[in-house]
């Protein structure tokens, strides 16, 4: 020792044994998913809000489509009285609105389903595409006649319009890889 201090030298430090053991366990992580995903979600999230709209705008209008509703009804047989053309009105009405709202809440539950990697997800959120395709010529029919029907035709389009490009943005390869992946894991700790 006296010897490295006198001539200025300094001993090599001891190799260190390595912190990284080869044979460790994997760990899951929480990676970024994939632009594909993040669109796809983004275009969920925009016809989410497009929906919600449309539903509230649905049920502001109300009071002035249901009178429109009903002559829609006693187009089919007038032979009736009028109290029945209203009360008929009122239940096509709750309807159109329930399955609006049934689908955003399940459209909603799917995407979570969708985020957290679930199998067969998308074949599910297609049905609801289907169901919202089958609602718009519904109530283009039925409910969305009128001044005030207008814009929630273009509403209710524009949701099934979103939807269809979420979907097509969640078949993307990035997107599939991703699902098929399952979980992100690494393997032992990386320092």
């Amino acid at each position: 020792m006296n010897e490295a201090i006198t001539t200025g030298r300094k001993r090599d430090a001891p190799e260190r044994p390595s912190v990284v053991n080869p044979n460790a366990a994997p760990v899951l992580v929480k990676l970024t998913p994939p632009f594909s995903v993040r669109a796809s979600q983004f275009f969920w999230i925009l016809s989410f809000a497009v929906g919600g709209f449309a539903v509230v705008y649905f049920f502001v209008i109300r009071k002035t489509q249901l009178p429109l509703i009903a002559d829609v009804v006693r187009g089919v047989g007038d032979a009736r009285a009028e109290q029945t053309y209203e009360t008929a009105a009122d239940i096509v009405f709750w309807i159109v609105f329930g399955v609006m709202v049934t689908v955003l809440l399940a459209q909603i539950t799917l995407l979570v389903s969708f985020m957290s990697r679930r199998p067969k997800i998308r074949w599910w959120q297609l049905s609801t595409l289907v169901v919202q395709i089958l609602l718009l010529l519904l109530a283009m029919d039925l409910v969305a006649i009128g001044e005030r029907g207008e814009p929630l035709r273009l509403l209710l389009a524009a949701q099934c319009g979103l939807v269809l490009i979420a979907l097509l943005a969640s078949v993307l390869p990035g997107a599939i890889a991703w699902t098929a992946r399952q979980h992100d894991i690494r393997r032992g700790p990386q320092f």
